[in-house]
């Protein structure tokens, strides 16, 4: 900026004034699509925003990786994380890692390179016999989120929206991911909270929402960067 190249888009806040009707539409969204889970996460797999429903997966994610800022990535392949939990793991893991390892060469994002890094070279648990990270055709229309909890177990798919033409950084980082129920007892578990403790606005994750986050997440935020509206 000094010698003159400044930005053509700008990089605001999102809880700056300029970003106020784009904080409502996050809002709308995450606290219309309760009582089923909605988180929203930046390009770097950091947690923004969260609605009530996402407190049926903190219950099986440890204090320590909820704080001081929580990565969906990390919650999803640490070993006391979704591990220690999913139904399944070996394919969701092979996944994730093919997703964030793809997201990392398209953007040329060194902070994703050094996430992946990290993450990949977490331990599996011995019980789980996962798949290289570049075997990435899931069995099913989707890959499903399958995990034990407090609750039974349960299982979700979901859906990334992110906004179209964005002419801000921020903006342009930004995916929401909406979970759905993909049997009768998630449902009725999910259903059965509505009108618990709310979370919304509030910095939270879960082992549960790192999953399909970033089934779909990496490549729509890989999209947005090389349009050249992120990094």
């Amino acid at each position: 900026m000094a010698a003159g190249y400044a930005p053509v888009y700008r990089e605001r806040p999102l809880d700056s004034k300029d970003m106020r009707a784009v904080r409502s539409a996050v809002d709308m969204l995450l606290e219309g699509h309760d009582p089923y889970p909605a988180v929203v996460v930046d390009r770097l797999w950091n947690v923004v925003r969260a609605n009530r429903a996402m407190g049926v997966m903190l219950d099986v994610a440890p204090p320590e990786l909820l704080a001081p800022a929580p990565n969906v990535m990390r919650l999803a392949l640490h070993p006391e994380g979704l591990p220690a939990h999913a139904v399944d793991y070996g394919e969701v893991r092979a996944y994730l890692l093919g997703g964030l390892a793809q997201q990392a060469h398209t953007t040329g994002d060194p902070a994703l390179r050094a996430l992946y890094d990290e993450v990949s070279a977490y331990e599996v648990p011995v019980h789980e016999a996962p798949a290289p990270p570049q075997e990435r055709g899931p069995r099913e229309a989707v890959v499903p989120m399958r995990f034990r909890t407090p609750y039974g177990e349960l299982a979700m798919f979901s859906s990334i929206a992110t906004f179209g033409a964005p002419a801000d950084v921020t903006l342009s980082e930004l995916a929401i991911e909406l979970f759905f129920p993909m049997d009768q007892h998630t449902e009725r578990v999910l259903r059965g909270r509505a009108g618990g403790p709310g979370l919304s606005g509030t910095p939270v994750a879960s082992v549960a929402s790192v999953a399909s986050v970033a089934l779909g997440a990496g490549e729509l935020l890989a999209d947005a960067a090389a349009r050249g509206v992120g990094r």
